[in-house]
């Protein structure tokens, strides 16, 4: 008999693919071997996919569970007590309604299961707690002086993790560390390959900071995290040919996802548009090639120009607003046309559906969006910037967080109940400079 031919009051059929959340292609279940074998599989196959329908939606009812899975409802009550016991999600009442009929429980992540998100740039090192359903309980930024060491950063983010652990609850389960770099990350090996900004290169991050901490650790480029959160859980929910591009104090970095597909290339360094060339001359990028959309639209000119020394996202853009100086005017102007350029490029040759502009790119667009659309328009063809939607990000400043969770939350997500007790870490020892940390948290 098949494997995916049998009943199982507790465990059901299994999910039918085409019901999965986001398509990942066949995944064949064992054709051999003993029928327990083939259950686990399916039991495991069904609580991966209940628990990120939950996990993507934040809190889902019942009714809803069985209508996209397929499942009957008794399984979907059995796979919802298991996740339960796993304290991964939570069942409450629904409100009373008007209808007619007994209204379906709700759903929801529980907030016990958490990530620890980091993200280090140039001037500070951020260290996030993010929950299952992309919910930032708390962000904290140490500021640096200089752009951290590989060391540095391994060390303020072990420290700080040391020290929230304290506020957590004693149930708190840590599922693991993601990181978002600004710079090329080899995914499968966690190397840092090249973070010009921070002079990272060939960089073991993440071997470093599991060997820190005690916590499984992955990495990835940082925009394109903010591209799958946003997909998953902003703006971008729903739509499979979209850009993210990030602008922050390392440079400008962009993350696509095409056909529903994050797009990585042979070796996962693919997004990179902030190299794409707007110009046949200028400044040189953080790579040394001249007239990039980097080296033209720049965090450090805006800072430069209203005589900042330093400024995060929302206060640089609150400088940018009041500023009445036609020289600030004209600077934001010239950088919101060689955006207009590279945005025009990147839809002739991916055709996007949605461009979501974080960062300071975000401010420069919200400063004058009709002056941005009038220069794509020259740039673009017409066929194709017919079909585009330019906005700023739905997560805000907590869009690396969010996306840098997706790495921790991974595993869990696809083995609900293998990854679920495996919760013992190595103690972590006493590090140098952990006394210079400041308990400053951001919402």
């Amino acid at each position: 008999m098949s494997s995916w031919g049998f009943r199982s009051k507790m465990l059901g059929d299994a999910v039918p693919m085409s019901n999965l959340p986001v398509p990942r292609g066949p995944r064949a279940l064992p054709t051999s071997g003993r029928m327990g074998n083939n259950l686990d599989s399916v039991r495991q196959h069904n609580l991966s996919t209940i628990l990120t329908l939950v996990h993507h939606a934040g809190s889902i009812p019942r009714t809803e569970l069985t209508r996209r899975t397929g499942l009957n409802r008794s399984t979907i009550a059995a796979l919802v007590g298991e996740l339960m016991e796993l304290r991964l999600v939570t069942e409450a009442a629904a409100e009373v309604t008007s209808q007619v009929g007994r209204p379906s429980s709700i759903v929801r992540t529980d907030p016990r299961t958490v990530a620890i998100t980091v993200n280090p740039e140039v001037d500070a090192v951020t260290v996030g707690v993010v929950s299952l359903g992309g919910v930032v309980q708390n962000r904290i930024r140490y500021a640096t002086e200089k752009p951290p060491t590989v060391r540095e950063a391994v060390n303020i983010t072990a420290a700080i993790i040391e020290g929230i652990q304290g506020g957590f609850q004693t149930d708190t389960r840590i599922a693991g560390i993601g990181i978002a770099v600004p710079g090329l990350v080899s995914r499968s090996e966690g190397i840092v390959r090249l973070a010009p900004h921070l002079g990272w290169q060939d960089a073991p991050l993440t071997e470093m900071l599991a060997e820190a901490t005690g916590y499984p650790t992955a990495a990835a480029n940082d925009a394109s995290l903010g591209a799958l959160a946003e997909r998953t859980f902003g703006a971008g929910r729903g739509i499979d040919d979209m850009i993210y591009l990030n602008g922050g104090a390392s440079g400008v970095g962009g993350g696509v996802i095409s056909g529903g597909v994050a797009l990585g290339g042979t070796s996962g360094y693919a997004g990179e548009l902030g190299h794409t060339r707007v110009r046949s001359d200028g400044r040189a990028d953080s790579a040394g090639v001249r007239g990039t959309l980097e080296a033209e639209v720049s965090r450090e000119a805006l800072l430069h120009i209203l005589g900042l020394s330093s400024a995060d996202t929302e206060e640089l853009e609150q400088s940018l607003l009041a500023a009445q100086s036609l020289a600030v005017h004209s600077e934001v102007n010239r950088q919101l046309d060689y955006l207009g350029v590279a945005l025009g490029g990147a839809i002739n040759i991916l055709n996007p559906r949605l461009i979501i502009l974080g960062g300071f790119l975000g401010s420069l667009y919200a400063l004058d969006p009709d002056r941005l659309h009038k220069v794509v328009s020259r740039h673009a063809l017409p066929v194709s910037w017919n079909d585009v939607t330019i906005s700023r990000p739905e997560l805000g400043a907590n869009i690396l967080m969010v996306g840098a969770a997706e790495l921790a939350f991974a595993q869990i997500l696809a083995d609900p109940a293998g990854s679920a007790g495996q919760e013992a870490r190595q103690p972590v020892e006493e590090r140098p400079g952990k006394e210079g940390i400041q308990w400053a948290t951001m919402s």
